[in-house]
């Protein structure tokens, strides 16, 4: 049995988490953030995969933390407020292959996302910046037609569609 390495947080080393991302899929949670203009919040991604692409926020699911637990961390750590599952829509399981990893760009990523949709009203600028250079609010009308925004936030737009047509 491979014996794992982890740091003082819990986290496993990341030569360990690189074998992890080689041989498994990942869980990940997204989050469709919404206004009322319905307008799309998307943040340019800092790391791999999907680096420099417009991508909506989210993250990995950690081992032994609920789907609750997650959203919590993750929107206060992406959004800066924290936010839970009961403010948001199911959308759907998702499958995202990246050809990179966040910790080689010659180690591929399977994700199994679990995408939500929420509406809120954020000002960009008072947004974290660790995961995203910057956000900005997308028309999904309009704005969708650039190649910036990745494939794998266009698939969410017809779920979201048929929540904002209700």
């Amino acid at each position: 049995m491979c014996e794992m390495q982890f740091n003082r947080q819990g986290w496993l080393s990341d030569d360990a988490f690189l074998h992890v991302i080689a041989h498994t899929p990942l869980v990940s949670l997204d989050f469709v953030v919404t206004n009322y203009r319905d307008e799309w919040l998307l943040g340019q991604r800092v790391n791999r995969p999907a680096q420099g692409s417009w991508f909506v926020p989210g993250g990995r699911v950690r081992k032994g933390e609920t789907l609750e637990r997650a959203t919590v961390r993750l929107t206060a750590g992406e959004l800066g407020q924290a936010i839970g599952l009961e403010h948001m829509h199911f959308l759907g399981v998702y499958q995202h292959f990246y050809s990179d990893s966040m910790l080689d760009p010659e180690v591929p990523t399977h994700y199994l996302v679990l995408a939500y949709q929420v509406t809120l009203e954020l000002e960009v600028e008072h947004l974290p910046r660790q995961q995203h250079t910057k956000y900005r609010w997308w028309s999904p009308h309009v704005s969708f037609d650039d190649d910036t925004v990745h494939a794998n936030t266009l698939a969410y737009k017809p779920a979201v569609s048929v929540l904002t047509q209700n």
